[in-house]
């Protein structure tokens, strides 16, 4: 397993990325924290802005899921790798050095397990030192339904899904896009 490094978050996500991709118009809102899209995942963070800490590893298949009261938040979710280059990401900085990559076996789909915790410490706010921890993990396995683990109430007010969506492809784009973003 990898140190934690700090990500820089904008507009309250990170991604764990295949080759840098970010088909927005792809995601599945049913959680609140890993949304997968057609290849990779955006994760949705407590901080609009700034730095997160992540620690990523890959396995070789699932690792026990452990009740205990380190994490706050566990969801798992599949993502696709088309090109094998499953990372974890800041939407502006980029791949992040350091984090180990979460595609070891190439292009395939793999479960991506995302452990979070103080995403209600800052609720959609800024903040210069990190305050959100997350334990990003993948292991090679068939495409499944999300299942959500653990949660734990959080008093966060709610960022919509569409509205980040929105913001994700004006980011990419450069562009404010009149059409409401999809909903699934």
């Amino acid at each position: 397993m990898s140190a934690a490094h700090n990500v820089y978050v904008p507009e309250g996500t990170f991604g764990v990325l295949d080759a840098g991709e970010i088909p927005v118009q792809t995601t599945d809102w049913s959680n609140e924290i890993a949304v997968p899209m057609a290849h990779g995942a955006l994760i949705v963070t407590g901080i609009h802005t700034g730095e997160i800490r992540a620690t990523a590893t890959s396995l070789t298949g699932p690792a026990p899921v452990h009740a205990d009261d380190v994490w706050e938040e566990i969801v798992e979710v599949s993502v696709q790798a088309p090109t094998g280059g499953l990372r974890v990401e800041s939407l502006e900085q980029g791949p992040v050095d350091g984090l180990a990559p979460l595609s070891p076996t190439g292009p395939d789909w793999y479960r991506l397990r995302v452990h979070a915790r103080g995403r209600s410490l800052h609720p959609d706010k800024t903040s210069p030192e990190p305050v959100d921890d997350y334990l990003v993990m993948t292991w090679p396995a068939p495409r499944a339904d999300a299942d959500i683990n653990e949660t734990r109430p959080r008093a966060r007010a709610q960022r919509t899904p569409a509205a980040t969506a929105r913001s994700l492809r004006e980011q990419r784009t450069g562009d404010a896009l009149d059409s409401p973003a999809p909903t699934t």
